[in-house]
């Protein structure tokens, strides 16, 4: 036991931040220019949303989670992280809720909409503003981050309670949160900083 407590979480990582990054980079690299039709999912996902179709929201952000458990969870994450099936079933499992039970509408007002906006175009600026270049960016529909981001915005800001689509996202915020701040990235704070927030508005609303 007390050999454990000597352990910490960059012990527990097999893989370096150049290797973390560089595996992003081959992604985005292999699936160019999938990111331009998922950013335009993103968009019909908000107007979806906005327009009171809360069924087509969700079962849209459903396959974008569908689609990053398949291509990246299972199929590259796996590659350097052995835990990374289990984060691809957990990705599928949230995927069919959504897509099969979901139903995200916005609240009336421009707060939702404007945040949607802000984390699908804002997201893939946060690789080259901490210094690393655009093919290592993270999009939407493509890397883990975004798509929990978004998903987190329409959950805080929907009028309905959806309390069996919250607790993935919130463990994704938790995993990918520690697995940054091991490889010291600058951003580690913003997805758990995001969820907390999210959690306040939907307690608040």
């Amino acid at each position: 036991m007390s050999e454990w407590s000597t352990y910490t979480l960059a012990d527990l990582l097999m893989f370096s931040a150049r290797t973390y990054w560089r595996l992003l980079q081959l992604y985005n690299l292999a699936v160019w220019p999938l990111q331009l039709a998922t950013l335009a999912l993103a968009l019909a996902i908000g107007w979806c949303a906005r327009r009171g179709d809360g069924r087509a929201a969700a079962a849209l952000l459903g396959l974008a989670w569908l689609w990053v458990a398949w291509a990246y969870q299972a199929q590259r994450y796996a590659t350097i992280n052995t835990a990374a099936p289990w984060f691809a079933a957990a990705f599928a499992l949230q995927g069919m809720l959504l897509a099969g039970a979901g139903r995200l509408s916005l609240q009336p007002g421009g707060a939702g909409l404007a945040a949607i906006g802000t984390v699908s175009v804002g997201w893939p600026l946060l690789g080259p503003l901490s210094g690393r270049p655009w093919t290592q960016a993270e999009v939407f529909g493509i890397a883990p981050d975004p798509t929990v981001a978004l998903t987190l915005v329409l959950l805080a800001f929907a009028p309905r309670g959806h309390a069996l689509l919250w607790p993935v996202p919130l463990l994704w915020c938790a995993v990918s949160g520690a697995t940054l701040w091991t490889l010291h990235a600058p951003d580690a704070w913003l997805l758990p900083g995001l969820a907390l927030v999210a959690l306040l508005v939907r307690w608040r609303g």
